[in-house]
């Protein structure tokens, strides 16, 4: 009897990271944005850790725990179609942390995980402060530990050397270690204006996993560019949240100034966008034909 069971996210993001071209992931926070996400045609949503804490008002510096992320990661992935990779941040503590991550975010359908090699706490990336790397073999066993632990589960080791100073040598040393750790990919961060690091990284580097950037201060470089030096995927890893944050931000000014919501409603989606992308047409749909049913069977035992 032919398997014509669907791949799991698992296999479909390692395809999607494996395959030729550019693969492009959209930062989300909740399934609305994650379903956005989706419609606009992006190949993999990013379950970003910048979003999810902006969006519970706290700062991206661990301090909402593993159950909160995982959580806001599950509820995106129940919604998907696509699959979801998600920023597990440094694994929220030790190697048993780890192995605990890894087995919660792949028992609730999320296809990968992307853990940076930063100390627990970390801070975001792109904020002064405290960056320091994790000792170097700490971080190889992270890698070892939650790719021993998953069953079909992504794990990007994500390289923050050259956001933390330490330079391209000591990135390009953690890329081959991480690699004999078992890493599927890797994720390579920085934080300059230009991608001439990325770039940099990406000619040295002469192992054999895909490569993911983040093109998040480097922004005038387009996808073509970046398929061109031989990245696997993109992650605009916060751009629909500072959209939003400026859209809902000018609509409620102007409902305070104005007076009135008569002005913005034809600048704003129709409740229609909203109910479509709730499911609901498709919630009342099975509603009708359940209802129908239990309906035909009530007459049979009549």
């Amino acid at each position: 009897m032919t398997n014509t069971a669907a791949p799991s996210p698992a296999r479909r993001l390692r395809t999607t990271l494996e395959g030729p071209g550019l693969a492009r992931a959209m930062g989300a926070h909740n399934s609305l944005s994650a379903r956005l996400a989706q419609e606009a045609g992006f190949d993999v949503v990013w379950s970003s850790g910048l979003e999810i804490s902006a969006a519970a008002g706290v700062p991206d510096a661990n301090i909402l725990s593993m159950p909160d992320c995982l959580r806001a990661a599950a509820d995106m992935a129940a919604a998907l179609e696509i699959p979801l990779l998600a920023d597990c941040d440094s694994g929220y503590g030790g190697v048993g942390n780890v192995v605990h991550m890894v087995r919660s975010y792949e028992a609730r359908g999320v296809a990968g995980v992307c853990v940076e090699d930063k100390r627990f706490p970390k801070l975001n990336s792109f904020v002064e402060g405290d960056q320091e790397l994790a000792p170097l073999d700490d971080f190889a066993a992270k890698i070892r530990a939650a790719t021993e632990t998953r069953e079909e589960l992504v794990v990007v080791a994500r390289l923050e050397a050259l956001i933390s100073g330490r330079g391209m040598a000591e990135a390009l040393r953690r890329a081959e270690v991480y690699e004999r750790a078992g890493a599927d990919a890797l994720l390579i961060h920085s934080k300059i204006a230009e991608p001439d690091e990325v770039y940099a990284f990406r000619e040295a580097y002469d192992g054999d996993l895909p490569v993911v950037v983040v093109p998040t201060t480097y922004n005038r470089v387009t996808a073509v560019e970046l398929e061109e030096r031989g990245f696997a995927m993109a992650i605009y890893a916060n751009h629909a949240l500072r959209s939003a944050i400026r859209a809902m931000r000018e609509t409620l000014h102007r409902i305070i100034d104005d007076g009135t919501t008569f002005h913005i409603e034809p600048e704003i989606a129709p409740l229609k966008e909203v109910f479509d992308l709730q499911g609901t047409a498709l919630m009342l749909e099975r509603q009708n034909h359940y209802e129908a049913l239990g309906r035909e069977l009530a007459e049979v035992a009549e």
